[in-house]
C-alpha cells in the first residue's frame, strides 16, 4: 500500500528538501512532544516511580522485537552499534586459522572490532570486493568456506543501497558452521527484515536513521544461543534478576533476567530517550515496513529515472538494491562543489566515498526530486 504523504508530521520549512534519512532522521513531531515530556518528567525525580525504570524499556522492546519479527526476549538496548558488535566479537570465538568476512568499504563500527579480533586471534579478515555485473550476495558467497569464522556484513551497502540477500547468505554460513552479524542500520524500519528467516546470531541497529528516534539510543537482537550463555560488556544492576526490588540491591545476584537482557547498556531506561524511541516505533508499525519500502520503492524509482536522463550514473544499477536509498557516482574532486550547489538550494544528501547518497522518506514529495534536480543541473 501507498503511503500519502506525511510532511505534516514532521516541522520540516516548506523550503528545505532533506534527502538524508540514511544519515539523521529528522523528528516526528510526536517523538519531540514525547522527548519534552520525558524532560518535564524528568524536572521532578520523585514523581518516577519504580516501575518507571523497566516497564517503558519493555514495551520499547516489544516494538522493536515486532519490527523484526522477533521475540523481546532477544532484543537488548544499546547506545550505538559499536557498542553492540563488541557484544558479538566477545562472545564469538575465533582461531588463528579462521577468517572474518567484510565488505569493501563497510561501515566502520562493523569493521573496527573485527579488525580488534584479528589482531588478537590470529583470524584473518577477508574483504569483500565486488566484480561489475556481479552482486554483493554473490561475491560474499564466493568468499565463504570451511575457514570462515564470522560473517560480518549489512543487509545493504550504506554508501549507495545496494542490496546482500541475508537469507542466501545466511544458508551458506550455517553450512560452515560460521557465525552471522548483520549490522541493519541501513535496512530495519525502511525494509521488511525477519530474523526467523535471516537467523543472524547477532543483529544491531542505531536508532535515528529509519527507526525515526533520538542519537544514542540504539538495538541489539542476539539469538536465544548468546541470550542464554552471553558475555555481556558490562556488569549493570538492571540486567539482574530481581533489580526491580530497590531495597535489596545490595543482595548482590549472579543470575541475569531472561534473554538479551542481559546485554542492555548501563543506564538503559532512559527517561527521555525511551519514550522518544517508543512513540517513533509505533508510528513505523502504524505505517507498516512493507508499506514504507514500497512507497520509497516509488519515489526512488523516479530518481533513477530523472537521473538517468540527465546522463548522471546510478552506483550499483547492475545489482540488486533496497527501495529506499540512491545512489549517484562523482568523483572526489567533483564532490565539494557539488555538496556546496545543493545547499544553496537548500538540498541536502549525503556523500559517502565517491558517491552522492539519496535517502528519501514519507516526507519527500515528487516536488523535492524536482529540486533536487533543478539543483544539480544549474
Amino acid at each position: 500500500m501507498i503511503i500519502p504523504n506525511q510532511k505534516e508530521l514532521y516541522t520540516l520549512p516548506d523550503e528545505v528538501t532533506y534527502l538524508n534519512c540514511a544519515s539523521l532522521s529528522p523528528l516526528l513531531r510526536s517523538v519531540e512532544e514525547a522527548g519534552t515530556w520525558g524532560l518535564y518528567e524528568r524536572r521532578h525525580p520523585w514523581e518516577i516511580a519504580a516501575a518507571q525504570w523497566f516497564e517503558p524499556v519493555e514495551t520499547l522492546r516489544e516494538l522493536f522485537a515486532r519490527i523484526i519479527r522477533a521475540d523481546r526476549d532477544n532484543v537488548a538496548l544499546v547506545p550505538a552499534v559499536s557498542y553492540g558488535i563488541a557484544v558479538a566479537a566477545k562472545n564469538i570465538p575465533l582461531t588463528k586459522h579462521q577468517t572474518i568476512v567484510v565488505l569493501d568499504q563497510q561501515y566502520p563500527s562493523n569493521v573496527y572490532a573485527w579488525r580488534e579480533r584479528s589482531y588478537e586471534t590470529g583470524a584473518a579478515i577477508v574483504t569483500v570486493n565486488r566484480q561489475p555485473g556481479q552482486s554483493w550476495t554473490d561475491a560474499i558467497l564466493a568468499h565463504i568456506d570451511e575457514r570462515t569464522g564470522v560473517v560480518a556484513i549489512p543487509n545493504c551497502h550504506w554508501t549507495d543501497g545496494s542490496l546482500i540477500d541475508l537469507e542466501i547468505v545466511s544458508r551458506r554460513a550455517k553450512d560452515v558452521k560460521a557465525r552471522l552479524v548483520v549490522d541493519a542500520s541501513q535496512s530495519v524500519g525502511a525494509y521488511p527484515l525477519d530474523v526467523n528467516a535471516v537467523r543472524p546470531d547477532f543483529l544491531v541497529s542505531v536508532g535515528y536513521k529509519w527507526l525515526m528516534g533520538p542519537y544514542g539510543l540504539g538495538y541489539l537482537y542476539a539469538s536465544p544461543e548468546f541470550g542464554e550463555r552471553g558475555v555481556p560488556l558490562e556488569y549493570s544492576w538492571l540486567n539482574k534478576s530481581g533489580a526491580e526490588d530497590f531495597t535489596r540491591l545490595a543482595d548482590y545476584r549472579d543470575d541475569y533476567k531472561t534473554g538479551a537482557r542481559r546485554f542492555d547498556a548501563g543506564e538503559s531506561p532512559s527517561f527521555i530517550h525511551v519514550p522518544m524511541a517508543i512513540a517513533a516505533l509505533q508510528q513505523i508499525l502504524e505505517w507498516g515496513v512493507a508499506n514504507i519500502h514500497e512507497t520509497l520503492s516509488q519515489r526512488t524509482a523516479q530518481i533513477r529515472t530523472r537521473a538517468r536522463q540527465h546522463g548522471f550514473t546510478v552506483s550499483s544499477a547492475d545489482a540488486p538494491n533496497v527501495g529506499h536509498i540512491v545512489g549517484l557516482d562523482f568523483t572526489f574532486d567533483q564532490i565539494p562543489a557539488l555538496g556546496r550547489k545543493l545547499a544553496d538550494h537548500q538540498v541536502y544528501v549525503g556523500f559517502r566515498g565517491e558517491k552522492m547518497r539519496i535517502a528519501p522518506y514519507l516526507y519527500n514529495s515528487a516536488d523535492d526530486v524536482d529540486r533536487l534536480f533543478e539543483a544539480l543541473l544549474q
